[in-house]
């Protein structure tokens, strides 16, 4: 059992940068496949992008080239460090966790964070 809890969101003018931060306890995130998703109103939740356990990063194109996954083994955290932020970047973002499986669907994942909120406002 994993346990994720997501920070760093909030409301930022566009243009602006957020970090996201999502925090582990009770497993080493560098054992877990780990993904960031994105949900807003009335749309499916969305793979923004992800880190294997191994270390490879993925982005999704509609953030590729201002969105950055990183991960900090001593803190046990993954960071979603995203700039140049659009009104269509506002959603509620999630971290998600796997042991198994590597992938860029909601349903590969067995353990999630709450969530946390990413207004932009133009």
């Amino acid at each position: 059992q994993v346990q994720l809890v997501e920070s760093g969101g909030g409301l930022v003018q566009a243009g602006g940068s957020l970090r996201l931060s999502c925090a582990a306890s009770g497993r080493t995130v560098s054992t877990h496949h780990m993904g960031w998703f994105r949900q807003a109103p009335g749309k499916e939740r969305e793979f923004v992008g992800g880190i294997t356990r191994i270390g490879n990063t993925y982005s999704a194109d509609s953030v590729k080239g201002r969105s950055t996954i990183s991960r900090d083994n001593a803190k046990n955290t993954v960071y979603l460090q995203m700039n140049s932020l659009k009104p269509e970047d506002t959603a509620v973002y999630y971290c998600a966790a796997d042991q198994t499986t590597w992938g860029t669907k909601p349903s590969q994942y067995d353990y999630w964070g709450q969530g946390t909120q990413v207004t932009v406002s133009s």
